[in-house]
């Protein structure tokens, strides 16, 4: 059964309110007061003179379970919102390798989920470890915000620089993946679409769906779940789930979402991160991960994991 060894994130210290990004994403004086107010997205994290490179090394160098195990590593995945996050012939993952003596390691890029790709990155690399029978992954997630697109969401979030790094296992004592279910939208493609805001109207009820269908899966009832950790698109869209689904808001951990703005994958690391700092997850809890992704159509995901 899939766990999860050694979790590390890196945020940079660089901090900018959302009213600074206002001229450089056009934004107007109303959509940053709904941003702030509306959305709870006060500012984002930014390292303007550091690489993608730069980012994933930071998280990897906090990864305390890593260090003398280098050689266990079998694979590297980079779970990516963009399939394309830096110019050809630039490869961050296979430059990291090498830095860190990982070469022996398979490493590859993980996408297509957009958003919800990090789930994708622990399903596969569970699914890898266990056909070997042994060793780890290194799962790794973050992105800069070198475009327009990857620095905001039309009305619904933007994006803020991070990484984190994640070791998993094929079996293990605690974090274990209880259940993973997935839900592939293509006719969300919205240069393909007749309706581009169809997406936004089933949003709520496609990523409750496979909350539900992940805790389904594990056997487990939603009154049961500790925690939800989140993917930090906003605030408001996840009280509007919670109403959906009656679970508590306050059992959401959403207080990423104000400091750091929606971090590509690497959301749901960065709030596990928190959630294990403050003490919120005790030994035996059940805690819920959920992301969902848009691009070219949407994913919904979630997983079930025991503390």
């Amino acid at each position: 059964m899939t766990a999860l060894e050694s979790v590390a994130t890196y945020l940079p210290s660089g901090r900018v309110p959302i009213e600074d990004l206002a001229g450089q994403l056009e934004l107007t004086p109303m959509q940053v007061k709904l941003f702030r107010r509306y959305h709870r997205l006060a500012e984002v994290r930014r390292e303007p003179d550091g690489t993608l490179l730069d980012l994933l090394l930071a998280a990897v160098a906090n990864l305390d379970g890593l260090r003398g195990r280098e050689h266990e590593i079998r694979y590297v995945l980079h779970a990516r919102t963009f399939p394309v996050v830096v110019p050809y012939p630039v490869n961050p993952v296979h430059a990291l390798c090498r830095i860190l003596g990982l070469d022996h390691a398979v490493a590859f890029a993980v996408t297509h989920h957009a958003c919800a790709t990090g789930l994708l990155a622990l399903d596969l690399a569970g699914r890898l470890l266990a056909h070997d029978g042994d060793g780890l992954a290194l799962v790794l997630a973050g992105e800069k915000t070198f475009t327009r697109d990857a620095q905001l969401v039309p009305e619904t979030s933007v994006f803020g620089e991070g990484a984190s790094a994640c070791l998993v296992r094929n079996a293990g004592p605690r974090d274990r993946l209880l259940a993973y279910a997935a839900h592939v939208r293509g006719e969300f493609d919205d240069e393909l679409s007749d309706d581009p805001a169809a997406y936004q109207r089933e949003y709520h009820s496609s990523l409750a769906d496979v909350i539900l269908a992940a805790a389904g899966k594990a056997r487990t009832d939603l009154g049961d779940v500790r925690l939800i950790l989140p993917h930090n698109v906003n605030v408001v869209a996840w009280q509007r789930l919670c109403r959906r689904i009656g679970y508590p808001i306050g059992q959401v951990l959403l207080d990423n979402v104000p400091v750091a703005g929606h971090v590509f994958c690497a959301d749901a690391f960065l709030n596990y991160q928190t959630a294990r700092e403050r003490g919120l997850l005790r030994p035996g809890d059940r805690y819920v991960v959920a992301a969902a992704g848009a691009g070219r159509g949407a994913t919904f995901s979630a997983m079930v994991f025991e503390h």
